[in-house]
């Protein structure tokens, strides 16, 4: 099973503030408990909405509009995959998971369960996302 955790944006990490050293320190050595345990699958720190854009779908017509985006609570700014054998697993490491908060503060993670393969039943459509490596 994956676990998608995402890290929620704060004004400060929209604003470009780094985090300090003490927070770079707690993460990697989350992220370094998670690789020993052979759980963690990817992470990365996302630059602000700022020099983002989100792209609106009606029918078949798009929008695309720049940031900066107003509502930090919406937005993320980074992630970490991992691979966890039961929900109860991944909930015990991500109650683990450093605070995310440039300033030490209120942050929040949000976390959801990847689809596998077999959530999907078969088709010639999911059997190409298998060929491309997308789907275990």
């Amino acid at each position: 099973m994956r676990f998608l955790i995402l890290v929620k944006a704060s004004a400060g990490s929209e604003d470009g503030v780094m985090p300090s050293e003490q927070q770079i320190n707690d993460m990697a050595a989350f992220h370094e408990e998670l690789h020993r345990a052979g759980k963690l699958l990817d992470a990365a720190g996302l630059q602000p909405s700022g020099k983002g854009w989100r792209i609106d779908y009606d029918g078949d017509h798009t929008t695309v509009t720049d940031g900066p985006f107003t509502e930090t609570k919406e937005l993320i700014a980074g992630y970490t995959l991992i691979q966890a054998d039961s929900r109860e697993e991944a909930l015990a490491w991500t109650k683990r998971f450093p605070n995310p908060a440039t300033d030490g503060g209120i942050g929040q993670i949000e976390v959801r369960q990847l689809f596998e393969k077999g959530d999907f039943g078969g088709s010639d459509a999911i059997e190409r996302f298998e060929k491309m490596g997308m789907i275990d």
